[in-house]
């Protein structure tokens, strides 16, 4: 009896799992931090803009959240759910990111740093001139509602994700950047040791 080994190959039944492909072969030989692929990527018929214009058409299929069979069925389950994310938030907001990106006088390494420029700035509240004071009626909150309660808590990713932006908006290579955030941690450590 003679042993048969048989290969399960794709079949690409349509355009949406054609360029779901392609995208992700390209996907692995992209190089990060490279501001030439940014451009090459925001074009119309760069990566980016592909796989955002793929994802919506995906999304139109059917609901807001596309199944995971679906996205394996395209070959975009291994491509990075934010990069998928930001690929379609370019695409959403395609003219105004291009606008901003051609009025800006810095040039952009990636989406999450356009993104990041794009977001808008929190209103800041004006100063009362003096301190108000309450009334005898008036009923004391204190305790109630602190204003840490009220504050938006950040997780550690999103504390990460705003100091990678913040070293590509002040020029700062992220190698240079882990080697200040590995001694502020050995300081902290000595510092500990020392109480």
């Amino acid at each position: 009896m003679q042993n048969s080994i048989s290969k399960s190959l794709v079949v690409v039944n349509n355009t949406l799992e054609a360029e779901g492909f392609a995208l992700a072969k390209e996907y692995k030989s992209i190089t990060k931090g490279d501001k030439a692929r940014f451009t090459k990527a925001t074009k119309a018929d760069g990566f980016d803009t592909r796989l955002g214009k793929l994802i919506q058409k995906l999304k139109a299929e059917g609901g807001e959240r596309i199944n995971s069979q679906r996205l394996k069925d395209c070959g975009i389950d291994g491509i990075d759910k934010r990069r998928r994310a930001e690929a379609l938030w370019f695409v959403e907001n395609e003219t105004a990111c291009r606008d901003f990106i051609k009025a800006s006088k810095k040039g952009f390494t990636s989406l999450t740093a356009l993104q990041a420029a794009m977001k808008p700035k929190a209103p800041t509240k004006p100063k009362a001139d003096k301190p108000v004071q309450p009334e005898a009626d008036d009923k004391s909150n204190v305790g109630l509602d602190s204003e840490a309660d009220k504050a938006e808590t950040k997780s550690p990713s999103d504390i990460a994700l705003d100091a990678l932006v913040q070293c590509e908006m002040n020029g700062i290579a992220i190698k240079d950047f882990m080697l200040a955030l590995k001694e502020q941690l050995e300081m902290l450590d000595e510092d500990k040791v020392a109480a």
